[in-house]
């Protein structure tokens, strides 16, 4: 699995100029603009760690009432195009492995969000990741996640199930090149039993072609 890790960032670094084409599709509009909106209220006054920022789509909605809000990632081509976005002043940047956040020290923060991000760690690693997570999570914080739902006429076609679960996508890039990429998609129920004893109402709001999960840590 580790190779499926790496080969990932290199796909999203490769794809990270037009990465955000996908949120152009006109039958995605009517959800992206509910949870656009929807976001800033959730983390007004909180101290943000947001995982894999990516390409910064989702960051300023969710960072305009925030406190401060940690955008980070692993891949420097995305976050250029985050970065180059304007932003709330509440908003910086941090190089950060989403796996072991070893580069954020002893930081905690009162909150956490992550956009389409959760479809893409394999099912193995998703409760040491959500342990890590939370870890770097105070009690009483706000965990919010948000992805794609997989929707026949709007979803790349599933190319392969693997022995634990886990689905992928074969996607082309404008250079021709063809990737492999994990792209796992839970139901609620799925989801909410990797949550980890820390979760509490935890909520699933289903929009057509995406989810958001939202819960409190104890």
């Amino acid at each position: 699995m580790t190779d499926v890790v790496e080969n990932m960032a290199v796909y999203y670094a490769q794809r990270a100029a037009y990465y955000e084409r996908v949120y152009f599709k006109p039958e995605r509009q009517t959800d992206l603009r509910a949870m656009e909106a929807s976001l800033p209220a959730l983390f007004a006054g909180r101290r943000v760690l947001e995982i894999a920022c990516g390409t910064g789509w989702w960051t300023p909605h969710g960072a305009r009432d925030a406190a401060a809000w940690l955008a980070t990632d692993l891949n420097p081509e995305t976050m250029a195009v985050a970065r180059a976005k304007a932003l709330p002043a509440s908003v910086r940047f941090a190089t950060v492995d989403a796996y072991t956040m070893a580069e954020l020290g002893g930081g905690t923060f009162d909150a956490a969000f992550a956009g389409c991000w959760w479809s893409h760690v394999p099912l193995q690693r998703l409760p040491a990741w959500l342990a890590t997570l939370h870890a770097r999570l105070e009690p009483g914080a706000r965990v919010v996640m948000l992805d794609n739902s997989f929707v026949q006429t709007s979803s790349t076609p599933l190319s392969r199930r693997d022995a634990e679960g886990n689905t992928f996508q074969r996607r082309v890039l404008d250079d021709g090149s063809e990737h492999e990429v994990l792209k796992n998609f839970p139901t609620p129920e799925e989801a909410f039993a990797m949550l980890g004893p820390r979760a509490v109402n935890p909520r699933w709001t289903a929009y057509e072609h995406y989810w958001v999960l939202s819960y409190s840590l104890t």
